[in-house]
């Protein structure tokens, strides 16, 4: 998937050289944090987190808003639910 990143997320998360499955928890973590609705952007390495980490919260039942290269990253935007996930 690779739509539009929104230009104006509620919050940032930089995973850069964060490991599997390490990054995959601490986004997690993070979007318990927040409040349905909102938008959180997390930052990842090329490999084996933006091969994992979508997939994970896409299993969890988050929904993706956008995964966008950038020059030695990934961006992706994560829509927190308006219901409990797992």
């Amino acid at each position: 998937m690779t739509t539009a990143i929104d230009p104006q997320p509620d919050a940032q998360l930089d995973l850069r050289g964060t490991p599997c499955p390490i990054n995959f928890v601490r986004t997690k973590l993070r979007l318990e944090q927040m409040a349905a609705g909102q938008l959180l952007e997390v930052w990842l390495d090329a490999g084996e987190p933006i091969e994992q980490v979508p997939d994970s919260l896409v299993m969890a039942g988050y929904t993706l808003g956008a995964i966008a290269p950038q020059d030695d990253f990934f961006v992706v935007q994560v829509r927190c639910p308006d219901h409990d996930v797992a």
